[in-house]
Formats: structure tokens, sequence, C-alpha cells
């Protein structure tokens, strides 16, 4: 896997979503459901993720193509991978990351530091018959109100993970390790450079630093993400019952 948390290939045609320019744009589900993450390897998480994800999912950090350290839910032992979507587009496992959720949307941040909507011009749900208005002569639909209110909140929890990021790195609680999955028939797997927390530096911080951890919630985030990490065996698993 690559040590570093690209945009996933789905988005092949970000658009910014204008009510005038798009007042005619339906969506519709996907006729191909979750195919078009049917080669995310990774995606990025928010902290709020993690009590759900820890179950199905490794959850490891890695540098972002700008720079900062984002958390990533790992669905695959190999580049282009996704284990949890199957042949015909059916999500396979017990939760979906809100970054899949939210497709064909996604979000940016603005030139005057506010929140851009943008769109997958190229998603297959688009103007399909049946498919719901997102605007009504030039007013955002019930539809496009949901749609809005799951992106703000989206928008404002990974901001949330971003401290939580920042707090890791200026800590220092942040190491890389390199894995190896290896499958019952021979076949092995590299997973170099993915970044977990440190077990020894957190046990060796002072009582009073673990108590402000402990209190601002980080404590609890830390230990879904350190337990998620049991969950490779649930990808090779996948990976042997290919």
């Amino acid at each position: 896997m690559t040590t570093t948390a690209p945009l996933p290939q789905f988005y092949r045609q970000p658009s910014v979503l204008d009510r005038e320019r798009h007042a005619d744009l339906t969506i519709s589900t996907s006729p191909g459901r979750y195919s078009f993450a049917s080669g995310a390897q990774t995606v990025v998480m928010a902290c709020i993720e993690f009590f759900d994800a820890c179950r199905q999912f490794p959850i490891i950090f890695a540098p972002a193509a700008d720079g900062p350290i984002v958390p990533l839910a790992l669905m695959g032992l190999e580049s282009g991978e996704n284990l949890f979507i199957d042949k015909d587009g059916y999500w396979l496992g017990s939760y979906i990351p809100a970054y899949i959720r939210r497709y064909p949307f996604i979000t940016t941040d603005g030139t005057d530091g506010q929140m851009t909507v943008c769109f997958d011009a190229a998603f297959d749900g688009c103007d399909r018959e049946g498919g719901a208005a997102l605007f009504i002569q030039g007013e955002p639909t019930e539809k496009m109100k949901e749609i809005m209110a799951f992106l703000e909140d989206y928008y404002r929890r990974m901001k949330e993970t971003e401290g939580f990021c920042a707090l890791l790195a200026a800590g220092g609680l942040l190491r890389q390790i390199d894995a190896q999955a290896n499958l019952a028939d021979g076949r092995s797997y590299a997973l170099n450079g993915m970044l977990v927390v440190d077990e020894q530096k957190l046990n060796q911080m002072p009582d009073i630093d673990i108590v402000r951890l402990f209190r601002n919630g980080s404590l609890a985030l830390i230990n879904a993400h350190l337990l998620s990490l049991r969950n490779l065996g649930i990808l090779v698993d996948r990976k042997g019952g290919k």
C-alpha cells in the first residue's frame, strides 16, 4: 500500500455544484450500487466513525497528499482492491464509511474558508429516470437539504478529526510499521508505511497528560484505533476466500 492518502479514484469528474447550472440535475442510486468504490483500498475516516469501524476495518494513519495526517479505513491487502464489495456491487460489511456514503458528493474548502459542495459529474446515478431533483425553481429540495445536512456534519467532523490527528503528531504518538499478510495458500502481501499509535510512548506519558486525553475523548479514539488493528485477520480471511 502507499504511504499517502490520495483522493479515491471513484471521483472521476468532480464539479462544483451550482443551483443555476445544475438546476435540472437529479440523483438516483447507482445501478452498480457500491461498485464505484470497488478499487478503493483505503478511504479517509472521521473520528466519530472509529467506534463503529473498529469492529470491521483496521484503522491506520497516513499523511494526506497535502501533508496533514489522516485516519484511513484499510479495506484491501493490495492497491486497487476493496474486499468489502462483491462483484455485483453489494456491500459485504456491517458498516459503510461516511466517505463512501456521501458519494457522489464531496466538499472542499472554498477561497473564503467556507465549505464548497462538489459532485462527480461522471456518476452513473445522475439524471436517470425517476431520480430525485436537487433544485426546484432555484431552491433546494428536501432531498438537497438532507444531502447538505449530511455533508455539513461530515465537514464539521473532519475538522474535529484534523485536530485529533494534529494532537497525535505533535505528541510524537505515531510510529511507522510494516506488516506482512500471509495467506494459507502461500500468497503474501506487504503493507508498508502504515502509521499507528505507539503504545509504549502512550504508556510512558505522565498521568496528567493521560487524564487530559481521557477527558477530551482522545483516549477512547486511540483505544478504538488500537483495537481495530486486530481486524487485519478479517482482511486475510476475506482475501483467502476469493
